[in-house]
């Protein structure tokens, strides 16, 4: 690399998934106060292509699981996060960077909204978005079941297509559309951190072929 070359901070592609405690569709998204006033929820991404920091991160599926006192606007979070285990350490370092805001752009603003970072673990996680429906699988860091386990489907239309969130006031994929859905099932089971909740069809998102890109100052 030249001296007359930069690293661009981050190049994202790849699905979003995520499920909460609120009523579908969720009301966070379109910038209301979250069902009973808190909001327990989780964001996954697959990153199917990109780099952050320079660092080829293609393969890699982070999940973040928070919780949220109030309006998601306000911050306050509480943040345990996984990342899959076939992540080398220097793309975990990479996505960290990208994803708790030392990178700067739309991924800081979010990370801004965190104030405790309890933990982060690499652990097993499956992850599958086929035909609409999102299956995500998060391996508990003892090595015993599951932290997160959950199924999801989208809305979908009179024509059978997805129903779309387009240009909501709140986005986890900023500059991209969403499919608004619901979860059959969305289990937690991190006692350890105080995180153990279970809910039946309440809300989901999945964000298809997302690109995040911040090219720097």
């Amino acid at each position: 690399m030249t001296a007359t070359q930069t690293v661009t901070p981050y190049d994202l592609h790849g699905d979003l998934i995520e499920a909460c405690s609120c009523m579908g569709p969720c009301p966070c998204w379109v910038g209301d106060d979250p069902d009973d006033g808190r909001c327990n929820s989780f964001t996954g991404y697959h990153f199917n292509s990109g780099t952050a920091r320079g660092v080829d991160v293609s393969g890699i599926t982070t999940v973040s699981l928070v919780q949220i006192p109030g309006n998601v606007a306000d911050g306050n979070w509480r943040e345990v996060m996984f990342i899959s285990d076939n992540a080398t350490d220097e793309q975990q370092e990479a996505l960290m960077d990208a994803l708790q805001g030392r990178l700067g752009g739309p991924l800081a603003d979010l990370a801004a909204l965190i104030t405790d970072r309890v933990a982060t673990y690499k652990v097993p996680i499956e992850y599958t978005i086929s035909n609409g429906t999102g299956v995500v699988k998060v391996g508990h860091p003892s090595g015993e079941g599951f932290a997160i386990d959950a199924l999801m489907e989208p809305y979908r239309g009179p024509d059978g297509s997805p129903t779309k969130l387009v240009n909501s006031s709140w986005n986890t994929i900023p500059g991209n559309e969403a499919l608004v859905g619901k979860a059959s099932h969305n289990t937690i089971a991190i006692p350890e951190h105080q995180m153990e909740w279970a809910y039946e069809k309440r809300n989901s998102i999945q964000g298809l072929d997302f690109h995040l890109f911040y090219a720097g100052d």
